[in-house]
């Protein structure tokens, strides 16, 4: 069986070629709009015209503050669980929060700094005088939820502003929360201290 020689074939002459079949080129067909039956024009790919270009359409932005009859504007900033409720007009500089100067209310230069960052962008810092009501959370909350309500009011006050906030996310509500409790753990996620023996 292993020394089996199968016949040799001719590889040359095909035992039976298949009827060659002329297959028709398709024709091109122009599309046609059906409800009136003339032609449509198309376009082909590099070749639309400068009239048959989209417009760009300028979108509007939500702005979240208002302008009060005296022209004070108010936002609503919030972080984490603190909220603060900021006024904007115009004056000399002076920031005000819970009714405490700026640096004493944020000992902290860094939380003083986060503050100032949105005025100081817009090239207003000694143009405004900010009055802020804080509450809720602890200062780094409360820092964030003023920088978010103050670039809010900057923006209904001059909406030019906000390719500038909304380039360096002062418009962006940072929505991180603590996480809850659950049963059974100590924190969050942290489980009670096990104990084999």
């Amino acid at each position: 069986m292993a020394d089996e020689v199968l016949p040799e074939t001719d590889v040359t002459a095909p035992e039976a070629a298949a009827p060659e079949v002329a297959v028709p080129e398709m024709a091109a067909v122009a599309p046609t709009d059906s409800s009136t039956g003339s032609v449509v024009p198309s376009l082909d790919i590099g070749s639309q015209s400068s009239a048959d270009a989209p417009v760009a359409v300028a979108v509007q932005h939500v702005v979240r503050g208002r302008t009060l009859p005296d022209g004070t504007v108010v936002a609503t900033g919030r972080r984490k669980t603190s909220v603060a409720r900021v006024r904007v007009k115009k004056g000399t500089g002076k920031i005000t929060i819970n009714d405490r100067e700026f640096a004493e209310y944020f000992p902290v230069e860094r939380y003083r700094l986060e503050v100032e960052a949105p005025l100081k962008l817009c090239g207003v810092r000694g143009d405004v005088d900010v009055w802020v009501r804080a509450n809720g959370g602890g200062l780094a909350g409360q820092a964030g939820a003023i920088v978010l309500g103050l670039a809010r009011a900057l923006h209904a006050m001059r909406a030019e502003l906000h390719p500038i906030l909304a380039e360096h996310s002062f418009l962006t509500r940072d929505d991180r929360m603590v996480e809850r409790k659950k049963y059974g753990h100590k924190k969050a996620r942290r489980s009670f201290q096990f104990s084999k023996r």
